[in-house]
């Protein structure tokens, strides 16, 4: 083991993720020395925002605007707050970080990104539908933006403002650091301390050793914390997992690599950081095992369009509103309570072409490459997209079929499918098949696709035309099982507007700030019970930003 090294620098930042080079790029541009450290490789620079679909949440954008879209501070602020349902003491900073952030992202989010080079897809998507009462959770029209480029389009810029502070002799990056103290001086944080870990070539997302080669000291003027959430420990996620949502799953499959741990979470409890909201969480139920993995347990999410026939484990159709796309968490309570981990999309042919996109930059060649041609192909052309095919082709959990008794059957062949009742299964499906055959309906979901195609986005890219599923011109017919799949701590470090991490007496701790994941996106949980969406690689480029410029301001 080498001799510890110790390292001196303005601003400590922890973690390089998204909310992390923010937070750097922010304290550079003030003037100051900076210090950037990770437990992970170089390839890893962008953690999960790298990985993500770049879904960004603005209020009366351009985008919306030539889509049709009439949008207003007012109703984003009705369906943000109807769907955080902030009811504790300790959300007094979570509220005002949202109100901040949606004058954030009503106001100079977009020019602030259009000002570095990050573009937009102009086509704008409607996630989180709610489809409960006006005052109730959801998105009351479409406000999903994806970046041109995805999640490494946004990424990019202050990735290239690192190098460039870098290559300048501001900034320095330490990979493969990790803190396991932080240090305290008559109650304020004076920086970190840890172990240096082995070296490795391992490729961005694969988990790599834990073998310590040396230790460190950095001694630092104001240190940010940015080291992520707790989605790729699933010990952790089922200790923290609140009894609203039912059992913990005994089986999950992981929408982050393993690094993204929580250990840096009670690193900063244990320097007196105030931990709130641990028990708020986001995670997806449209899961599939991705056939080519890159981390433990590697799933990848579906972002569903709104027609598949949505089935729980034994074969009952799900109840108004969880359709594919409404409300995640409230489908998760529903399927936790049925006592199974998985459940079931039964679609056409006709659906998986037009309405299945897959979360994540590399499922993504299209938009994450910027190229027009593929885009048309894929998004408007015959046929699945690319990496929609491929996981027809080679996915465990996808059965395909040419008739309705043939797909039932390969379903129950499936692990756990014993638990599906082939009966319901049929009169669900041909059920909701006989109310295509007029213009009537008392199906809620048949109405609201009816309805959905009034908008042109969801015409164009996103809602396939009305039809029977069991039709054989729409065939062939598919199952997907899917899995809960882990993502988001909603809670975490609760911090002031300027990021400063506050005790549990309220004040704040000399030296110490926190944004990103670790500090629920602001706050220690700026959406409360639920998200809308948007708003995860938003929360850590405006939660980034404050507590970069907040650092700097104290140093």
């Amino acid at each position: 083991m080498t001799e510890a090294s110790v390292h001196r620098t303005d601003v400590l930042v922890i973690g390089w993720g998204l909310a992390g080079l923010v937070a750097a790029a922010e304290a550079v541009a003030a003037g100051k020395r900076v210090t950037i450290i990770d437990q992970e490789p170089r390839t890893n620079v962008g953690g999960q925002a790298w990985w993500s679909f770049g879904g960004l949440f603005f209020v009366d954008s351009p985008e919306q605007r030539r889509m049709g879209i009439r949008d207003s501070i007012e109703l984003a602020r009705e369906d943000w707050f109807g769907t955080a349902g902030f009811d504790r003491a300790e959300d007094a900073w979570p509220r005002r970080w949202a109100e901040a952030y949606l004058e954030f992202a009503a106001g100079e989010k977009r020019s602030w990104l259009r000002e570095r080079g990050v573009g937009f897809f102009p086509v704008v998507g409607w996630a989180e539908r709610g489809g409960y009462t006006a005052g109730g959770p959801g998105n009351s029209v479409p406000r999903f933006h994806i970046t041109w480029g995805t999640g490494p389009g946004l990424v990019a810029p202050f990735q290239a403002a690192l190098e460039d502070a870098e290559r300048a002799g501001t900034l320095t990056v330490l990979p493969r650091h990790r803190v396991t103290s932080l240090t305290l001086r008559n109650g304020a944080v004076t920086g970190a301390a840890g172990d240096v870990l082995a070296p490795s070539s391992a490729a961005r997302g694969v988990a790599t050793s834990r073998d310590v080669v040396g230790t460190f000291e950095i001694e630092a003027g104001a240190t940010v914390v940015a080291s992520g959430g707790i989605g790729g420990n699933h010990d952790l996620v089922r200790q923290w997992w609140p009894e609203r949502l039912g059992a913990a799953p005994a089986d999950m499959v992981a929408g982050v690599p393993a690094y993204v741990d929580g250990s840096m979470l009670e690193v900063t409890e244990t320097a007196g950081a105030n931990l709130i909201n641990r028990d708020r969480m986001w995670h997806y139920v449209e899961g599939i095992q991705n056939w080519d993995p890159i981390w433990p347990l590697h799933g990848i999410r579906i972002l569903p369009g709104p027609s598949s026939i949505w089935l729980d484990a034994t074969g009952a159709r799900l109840p108004v509103p969880l359709f594919p796309g409404f409300d995640t968490l409230g489908t998760l309570a529903h399927l936790r309570a049925t006592g199974h981990d998985h459940s079931w999309f039964v679609l056409s042919q006709r659906i998986v072409e037009k309405e299945f996109t897959l979360s994540g930059s590399e499922q993504n060649p299209d938009l994450t490459g910027k190229d027009v041609r593929l885009l048309l192909r894929s998004r408007l052309g015959k046929g699945a997209a690319g990496p929609v095919q491929a996981f027809l082709d080679h996915g465990a959990d996808f059965v395909i079929r040419d008739d309705l008794d043939s797909l039932i059957e390969g379903m129950r062949a499936l692990p756990g499918g014993e638990a599906l009742d082939a009966d319901r299964v049929r009169f669900e499906v041909e059920a909701r098949d006989r109310e295509m055959d007029n213009d009537f309906t008392k199906d809620a979901q048949v109405a609201m696709l009816r309805s959905a195609r009034a908008y042109r986005g969801d015409r164009l890219v996103r809602t396939a035309a009305p039809h029977r599923i069991t039709d054989p011109a729409a065939g062939p017919l598919i199952a997907v099982k899917l899995h809960v799949l882990t993502r988001k701590s909603l809670g975490g470090i609760e911090t002031d507007l300027s990021g400063r991490v506050l005790g549990p007496s309220g004040e704040p701790i000399a030296g110490l700030f926190a944004a990103g994941e670790a500090s629920g996106f602001g706050g220690g949980g700026v959406h409360g019970y639920r998200a809308l969406e948007g708003t995860f690689v938003g929360g850590c480029l405006f939660s980034g930003r404050a507590a970069g410029r907040g650092a700097a301001a104290t140093v």
